[in-house]
């Protein structure tokens, strides 16, 4: 499986609310698409500190409170994105 069709399917499994199987995908990947990614997983998982600094190595916003359903769908919009790659979505 590509990287762009692994980020693809974190996306997902992230939008069914499955972080535990989403983090085994996005931890080792160095996009800054899988960062922000890593970030909501621990959002999801109630793990903020860690989510700040998966945040920051996606150089974007940290959400505030609530906005983690818009964060799963923007993420899995960029995924989904033909773009320069995966690694380039912001």
């Amino acid at each position: 499986m590509s990287s762009a069709d692994a980020l693809r399917r974190a996306a997902e499994l992230l939008a069914e609310g499955d972080w535990q199987a989403a983090h085994a995908i996005v931890q080792d990947d160095p996009s800054s698409l899988a960062a922000w990614m890593h970030g909501i997983v621990h959002l999801l998982e109630g793990d903020s500190s860690n989510a700040r600094y998966w945040y920051g190595q996606a150089g974007r916003r940290f959400p505030v409170a609530g906005e983690v359903r818009g964060e799963i769908e923007a993420a899995r919009a960029a995924a989904r994105s033909p773009g320069d790659g995966p690694g380039d979505a912001r």
